[in-house]
């Protein structure tokens, strides 16, 4: 290469404004943490407790870890079933809908993608909560779509006057979180009803009940029940959470069987690996003490939360899910550092519009303790 063709090559850059949309420039992308063997070396750890995550440390349920001992290679060069359809099928025989109603995805975080594009167009609008999980938020305004975000009300829950009072002709999608990631509110049967009532076949709603299994209140609803009554019905679940399959990334929704079909439309195929599906399958069809034994963690987590917090005077939400928020006297970066000195991640809230607060994971009893001496010797 002449000397002036390199000269060239270096001097040529290349200028994405006018090739990205501004939707796309704007936005402030999310940084997940560094891996765990990064963050020890950086603050010179031995130990890392993980309570940033809402991760279910018990996991898997011993059915799921006999079945990944015995996965085999052969299965690697073979593409996984595109549609799920003997997870289907084991969902089906387990919560109640026909398999034709259940669509599988890549996490919960694919199946919101695909309900957006299977709904909205540009001009259209999605209505949901200021302080909730913000992938609703990310993905309509990744599509260019407005995202019409609602106050929380006084309650810390999810408005349904307000949200209501938002809707438009130009609505296609509603998301409730429930019970809501991070303050743990829900509404209960009544309230759910009630909106779906007042929403009529306007616009679809979501009910994305990741954290279901955790929620033992006798009002709490089961969407799924519901959508007999309520066609416009979409219901989220996933195995992230109770089932402690999150490095599996597998989620899925139940719908009418024709809502079902219109966002199977949008939806990428094979996006869902076969050893993830093979490990969702049994963990649904699982019949062990595996979720009593989580709920069980979970209560007493909550206990020892609370008491931590009211001994220091510190302000706390605990509601359902297996997670808690804590108000800080400080910044919550700044307490995110301290604690993570001492061996604990957890997520600070200012990115849920909630500064000066954190979320800690409800994990197994001795390193709660441990994570409750640690702030006290903050705080006090």
């Amino acid at each position: 290469m002449a000397g002036s063709q390199i000269l060239l090559f270096f001097a040529m850059t290349l200028n994405l404004d006018h090739l990205v949309p501004a939707h796309i420039r704007l936005f402030d992308p999310y940084r997940p943490s560094p891996p765990d063997s990064e963050l020890m070396r950086l603050f010179g750890l031995k130990k890392l407790y993980r309570l940033n995550n809402n991760e279910n440390v018990l996991g898997p349920s011993p059915d799921v870890c006999n079945l990944l001992k015995g996965i085999e290679s052969g299965l690697v060069p073979i593409y996984p079933h595109g549609d799920s359809q003997d997870l289907r099928e084991a969902l089906s025989l387990r919560l109640g809908p026909d398999r034709s109603q259940f669509l599988v995805g890549n996490g919960s975080c694919e199946l919101i993608s695909s309900v957006v594009k299977a709904f909205c167009e540009p001009g259209d609008n999605i209505v949901t909560a200021d302080k909730t999980f913000a992938v609703y938020e990310w993905v309509a305004e990744f599509s260019g779509i407005e995202a019409r975000l609602i106050p929380l009300d006084q309650k810390q829950g999810f408005d349904p006057e307000a949200m209501l009072a938002a809707i438009d002709d130009r609505t296609k999608l509603v998301f409730v979180c429930n019970p809501n990631n991070p303050t743990g509110t829900y509404w209960d049967e009544t309230a759910m009803r009630h909106f779906m009532d007042r929403v009529g076949e306007r616009c679809i709603v979501v009910a994305d009940e990741a954290y279901f299994e955790y929620v033992e209140k006798p009002d709490y609803p089961d969407c799924i029940k519901l959508l007999q009554e309520y066609p416009n019905l979409v219901v989220f679940r996933t195995f992230s959470k109770m089932f402690a399959l999150a490095a599996l990334r597998v989620g899925y929704l139940c719908a009418s069987e024709e809502v079902t079909d219109i966002i199977s439309r949008a939806h990428v195929a094979y996006s869902v690996n076969t050893i993830a599906q093979l490990a969702a399958r049994s963990a649904i069809l699982d019949e062990s003490a595996f979720i009593a034994d989580t709920r069980d963690m979970v209560r007493q987590g909550r206990e020892i939360i609370r008491k931590t917090c009211e001994s220091l005077g510190l302000e706390y939400i605990i509601g359902e899910g297996n997670y808690v928020m804590v108000r800080t006297p400080m910044s919550d970066t700044l307490l995110q550092r301290k604690l993570l000195r001492r061996g604990f991640l957890v997520r600070t809230m200012t990115g849920f519009r909630f500064p000066n607060w954190i979320r800690v994971s409800l994990v197994r009893d001795d390193v709660l303790n441990e994570f409750s001496s640690v702030l006290a010797d903050i705080f006090r």
